[in-house]
């Protein structure tokens, strides 16, 4: 841990909460796919939706990964990643039991909204 905080010193701590936030939205929607919709079936494991968790993760993933490069384009990854973050939670909380999805994915739309905005 302390090897990655001195990685990320560089990054102001709005940015460093941010991609923590990514990070572990994007381990929660990979776990909530693998571990609660694959076992759940019918709806939760309809094409759209596990497209959609998968875009999900992915976008987490990238957006966070820009943050670390300290590129100026994190803003458009984290522009996008926000609004698949928001459409993720709002279809996880329709399905139904996948609170702890959709608060990830509505806490790292929120910070990317903000990195977004510069």
């Amino acid at each position: 841990m302390s090897n990655r905080r001195s990685a990320m010193s560089h990054l102001s701590a709005e940015m460093r909460a941010c991609i923590d936030n990514c990070l572990s939205c994007y381990a929660t929607c990979l776990g909530s796919l693998s571990g609660h919709c694959l076992e759940m079936g019918g709806r939760h494991t309809a094409p759209d939706h596990v497209r959609l968790m998968l875009a999900c993760a992915e976008m987490c993933r990238t957006a966070a990964h820009f943050m670390l490069l300290g590129t100026r384009h994190h803003q458009h990854t984290c522009a996008e990643c926000a609004e698949i973050c928001t459409e993720c939670a709002a279809e996880c909380e329709a399905l139904g039991g996948m609170e702890e999805c959709v608060t990830a994915c509505r806490r790292c739309a929120e910070s990317c909204t903000a990195m977004a905005k510069g």
